[in-house]
């Protein structure tokens, strides 16, 4: 498994420190070939034929692709049509557009009938507790979501209504999000760990019509009452003047087992804790799962949509402050990630997928819902947390199910790490095959722990670098092609044409950093933000006509590897999901003793990223722990606890340039206690650079 130095090195220690070195001296880990020998794609000569073509023929290429999938009628015209040149006119980009299809019908009625895949298993659910588990078929998933859809529909929900979605990692959680999908409405999930003024943001912007929660869940040994959450959220709708007329909640603690009515289920219950979990009811508005669905048909017919329908909205942190509604659509949607998952993945018909996200991020959407039930695939859906109850718990599950393909992100990885090698080793892993990462770049020291530890140096990693507004993987290496260099995103996925430019918008060449972009679309791509094109224009293709800006900076080696150097713009990406500066600055300011806030990335050994928050008090106002647990707190309850800062520090004044910007170059450096400062000479200010170095003793935790 690559060069015989890295295959004979047992890491651990300066070792593991030594080999780190492989990125910037270029080494690179060779595919296993029993890997690469049952491989959908077995060398790197054969990725190189299929990328020319994706790109010189994409038509062809994807339209030979789109035949594996059932097409209520056919492209009438231009397979694809795009603008990607602001100064040509309006950004568009049509797929298919005219062809009518479902994708829910594609994921779940295909493969029951089509491809006779009925009894196969579509997801083993685990829970929270490790006794807490059932699996699901694709027939009663299939079953679940005809119910759901009649619910649905009795409830007046239609092609192109919004449906907000805010649940934890239960199988419920599918079946809505295909419900809606069978019923052509878009589904707008959010994160259950976001707070209740961030549903509600998102119930606004999209004008959602009902609300689907979950009574409460654990998330380790913490209980959560999300729905006294989704009640606040909606009542902050109704003081702004937009009531939500339906809450369907799910009795998810306490129940017996997933019921579905008339349903026949061969699963095994479900045993949960009963804890005495105050639940209000809001009579005319709440409804329970459980009974509508007793009432519910077991068929529904699927509505045919058009390609370039749309499927659902997600919300990413925008630069603005405000998150942006990325609208994904039906036909190029399903095509992406079928063909990324089947790819990236190596996925053969009896492997066991598992992918860790929530699925309250695009990473859950696209590789745990839509991308692995597109290939009738076998998937573990998560419930839990992997530091309980014990730090092995991942690897008991892979044991558990025989997992074959494990895709996590880099923060859970050097949060594992932190623990040693018993954790991991302690269980046998033998079933693995392909390692992934996702939400970040992998630092060179994580890369080699995951490979030596977790995949006992015989599985390969495919580091993938994409986004929310991508829809799937962009770049990425393929298991049984891509040699592998630790912490390099590598080569770019069928399709996906990169390049580099300078500040002035000019392609490099050869070994470059700059601005990483893409010059054509594929499937995937995004096609607006919801309610806003303009800025959906701004953001992504203002900046450089005639390419889709995709925030990141990058550089490309000497041997063509791609390696995500982080983001250009004011955005923090902390244990691999995007939080936007301003919207952080945002909630401090709302806070009456904070006069002005600025917050820039901090380096974290476990995070990647944390928030180190500079904050100017109002005249009156004493900076102490009580007043930063305050603002900590407002964080947590305005956005979510992801956005929880690590850092505070009091800041008298901000540097700032003579019109008035804040610096936040600088305040980098000053977080970081680093007086390598650069360029200063814009500062109207000088001397307040000096006060805040001299503050960072007043910094707290």
């Amino acid at each position: 498994m690559g060069l015989p130095e890295e295959r004979g090195r047992s890491g651990g220690g300066s070792g593991v420190r030594e080999e780190a070195g492989a990125r910037s001296r270029g080494r690179s880990w060779s595919p296993p070939p029993e890997v690469s020998r049952s491989a959908h794609v077995p060398s790197l000569q054969r990725y190189r034929e299929l990328h020319r073509r994706s790109l010189e023929e994409p038509r062809e290429f994807w339209g030979d692709i789109a035949k594996e999938f059932y097409w209520k009628t056919p492209c009438p015209g231009p397979f694809l049509q795009y603008n990607f040149d602001m100064t040509k006119g309006k950004i568009f980009i049509e797929w298919m557009k005219g062809a009518t299809t479902n994708v829910c019908y594609n994921v779940l009625d295909r493969i029951v009938y089509e491809k006779k895949l009925g009894d196969k298993v579509a997801f083993y659910w685990e829970g929270n507790e490790p006794e807490e588990t059932t699996q699901i078929t694709y027939r009663e998933l299939l079953v679940q979501v005809c119910h759901f859809s009649n619910v649905l529909r009795k409830q007046g929900i239609c092609k192109g209504d919004r449906v907000a979605i805010y649940m934890p990692m239960i199988p419920e959680l599918v079946v809505a999000m295909l419900a809606c999908a069978r019923l052509g409405a878009l589904h707008s999930i959010v994160f259950a760990g976001f707070s209740s003024e961030s549903l509600c943001e998102r119930i606004l912007d999209s004008s959602c019509s009902l609300l689907i929660t979950t009574d409460a869940f654990y998330r380790g040994e913490k209980l959560v009452n999300l729905k006294e959450l989704a009640d606040e959220a909606l009542e902050k709708c109704r003081e702004k003047g937009f009531p939500v007329r339906c809450c369907i909640v799910v009795k998810h603690l306490g129940r017996a087992e997933l019921g579905t009515g008339d349903s026949p289920s061969q699963s095994p219950p479900i045993k949960r804790p009963c804890p005495d979990v105050q639940i209000s009811w809001n009579e005319g508005v709440d409804m329970w799962w459980h009974e509508l669905m007793q009432e519910a048909g077991d068929e529904c017919e699927p509505e045919w949509c058009d390609a370039e329908d749309p499927l659902f909205i997600l919300y990413t942190s925008g630069s603005t402050g405000k998150p942006k509604g990325v609208v994904h659509t039906v036909g190029g949607y399903m095509l992406y990630v079928a063909t990324t998952f089947k790819y990236v993945f190596d996925f053969h018909a009896e492997d066991v997928f598992w992918c860790t996200a929530d699925i309250g991020w695009i990473t859950g959407h696209s590789y745990v819902t839509y991308g692995p039930l597109a290939n009738g695939a076998t998937s573990v859906l998560f419930e839990g947390i992997p530091t309980y109850p014990d730090m092995s718990r991942l690897w008991s599950i892979v044991d558990k199910y025989k997992v074959t393909k494990f895709y996590t992100a880099p923060t859970a990885i050097r949060l594992l790490m932190k623990f040693g090698d018993e954790p991991v080793t302690r269980h046998s892993r033998a079933s693995l095959q392909v390692l992934g990462t996702v939400g970040e770049p992998i630092n060179p020291e994580a890369w080699l722990w995951y490979h030596r530890v977790v995949g006992a140096q015989r599985c390969p990693i495919v580091d993938t670098f994409w986004q929310t507004e991508t829809g799937g993987h962009m770049l990425t290496p393929l298991p049984g092609a891509t040699p592998m260099k630790p912490g390099s995103a590598t080569f770019p996925f069928f399709g996906v044409a990169p390049a580099v430019l300078n500040e002035s918008g000019e392609e490099l060449e050869g070994e470059a950093e700059g601005y990483l972009v893409f010059k054509q679309p594929w499937p995937g791509i995004m096609r607006t933000v919801y309610g806003n094109h303009e800025r959906f224009e701004t953001t992504y293709f203002k900046k450089f006509p005639g390419y889709y800006v995709t925030g990141d900076g990058c550089r490309r080696d000497q041997d063509g590897y791609y390696w995500i150097t982080g983001r250009i713009d004011d955005m923090l990406n902390v244990s691999g999901h995007l939080l936007s500066t301003a919207e952080v600055e945002s909630a401090l300011v709302e806070h009456e003793a904070v006069a002005e806030a600025a917050v820039v990335g901090h380096p974290h050994p476990v995070k990647g990223e944390c928030l180190y928050c500079f904050v100017t008090l109002c005249d009156g106002h004493t900076f102490s722990s009580t007043l930063t647990e305050e603002l900590k707190k407002q964080i947590r309850e305005k956005i979510g606890p992801i956005a929880t800062p690590d850092y505070i520090q009091n800041a008298p004044s901000l540097p700032k340039t003579r019109s008035g910007k804040i610096m936040r170059r600088v305040l980098r450096k000053i977080a970081q206690n680093d007086h390598d400062l650069g360029d200063v000479s814009t500062v109207a200010d000088p001397s307040v650079i000096t006060q805040l170095f001299n503050h960072r003793c007043l910094t707290i935790q």
